[in-house]
């Protein structure tokens, strides 16, 4: 089994676990099936390609024999941890809480901003939304390449490259939607924190000052360590379906050995 591959169970991924105890949102335990929730998120036309996808080439096609093991899965997971460790970096180093320079720069308060300018959470959003950006932009032609070396290896992990495609093609919008809503649950926790702020200056009868905000205690510099786990999780939740199947390609390689 591949080390460093991100593992968690359906239903229970770190980016709900996350935002839970972020107190932004409350997910239930469903009482349906896997396959009953799939359903909902796929459409007839949905249906006929997985169908196709499921029984394309089943009947008695020959195992491809290996007299060696194949490179394509140490090609996957060079790969796989290239374009992971970026995206990481990228959240990492943003400018602000980080270190080094960044592609995507964390939006912090002008030394000469006002209390109102700087509460603003616009600015976030936008951060946030281009993180997403650039793990749509990085992920997707990866997780192709990856469909690709699956396919080249043998008939069943085809198959299984021909069933990846039809689900991420039949899901792709329903988990753009769903993800969407992600920056909307941190402008609640970014509402919650500030009220929380103006609440203990008011009983301390302090001035506020947006210049303490990113200090180490201040509750700016608290949300964005938060949201940058938020990204770090959804980082983990995108790349799920590519770690399952360079799995499948690791034990592929070593049943043949």
């Amino acid at each position: 089994m591949a080390q460093g591959l991100p593992r968690t169970r359906f239903n229970s991924s770190r980016l709900v676990r996350v935002l839970t105890d972020l107190a932004v949102t409350d997910v239930p335990q469903s009482k349906q099936s896997f396959a009953e929730r799939l359903g909902q998120w796929l459409d007839f036309t949905d249906g006929l390609s997985l169908y196709s996808a499921l029984n394309a080439g089943m009947a008695g096609a020959p195992e491809v024999q290996s007299a060696s093991p194949s490179p394509e899965s140490a090609t996957a997971r060079k790969a796989f941890e290239r374009v992971r460790g970026a995206l990481v970096d990228s959240i990492a180093s943003d400018g602000g809480l980080g270190s080094g320079k960044s592609r995507i720069e964390l939006p912090t308060p002008a030394p000469d901003a006002s209390v109102e300018n700087a509460a603003d959470f616009a600015p976030y959003h936008r951060y946030y939304l281009a993180h997403q950006r650039d793990m749509i932009a990085n992920i997707g032609p990866l997780r192709t390449t990856v469909r690709a070396d699956l396919s080249r290896h043998s008939p069943a992990l085809k198959r299984l490259a021909v069933l990846d495609a039809v689900m991420d093609q039949a899901l792709t919008a329903r988990e753009r939607n769903l993800l969407a809503t992600v920056p909307a649950l941190l402008a609640r926790r970014f509402e919650h924190l500030y009220t929380a702020h103006q609440a203990t200056l008011a009983e301390a009868q302090t001035a506020d000052d947006p210049r303490r905000w990113m200090q180490p205690g201040g509750w700016l510099a608290a949300f964005c360590r938060e949201m940058q786990a938020v990204l770090r999780a959804e980082l983990d939740l995108r790349l799920q379906p590519i770690a399952g199947l360079i799995a499948a390609l690791d034990q592929e390689v070593t049943r043949k050995q």
